[in-house]
């Protein structure tokens, strides 16, 4: 039986997800959706960090590069988007966030959809070195 990464966190955030969907519907941008996670953390008291500015993940990187959504408890980086589709781009830019925050895991949602979908994404580098595998 494989593990699953930051099981118990990871269903906190998946039912907040649903939540904030559910009451906001498909058509808002992400920055609404993204407040309404941020009230919903403060409410079942998530440690989180909002628009947190990565360091540089190597020499010659320029500051500022990777700027993610929220990271939960230094441990989950959630990536909010409100969008027709999700594509490769959007997991290569989680995978460079997984890189450079040293995170095993990542959740990229859409809440565009008619029917949400939350994407675990383990990082790449991660998952060549162990056993595990995405949900």
């Amino acid at each position: 039986m494989k593990e699953i990464l930051h099981k118990e966190l990871s269903y906190k955030i998946n039912g907040i997800l649903f939540k904030v969907h559910n009451k906001l519907g498909r058509f808002r941008n992400e920055k609404q959706y993204s407040d309404a996670v941020e009230e919903e953390f403060k409410v079942v008291k998530i440690s989180y960090k909002r628009e947190f500015h990565l360091e540089k993940s190597f020499d010659g990187e320029s500051g500022n590069r990777n700027i993610v959504d929220f990271i939960m408890d230094n441990k989950i980086i959630l990536e909010v988007k409100a969008k027709p589709i999700i594509t490769k781009n959007d997991y290569f830019q989680m995978q460079r966030y997984l890189c450079s925050a040293d995170c095993k895991l990542g959740i990229l949602v859409n809440f565009r959809r008619q029917y949400l979908k939350p994407k675990r994404i383990i990082n790449a580098v991660f998952d060549n070195h162990s056993s595990h595998s995405h949900d």
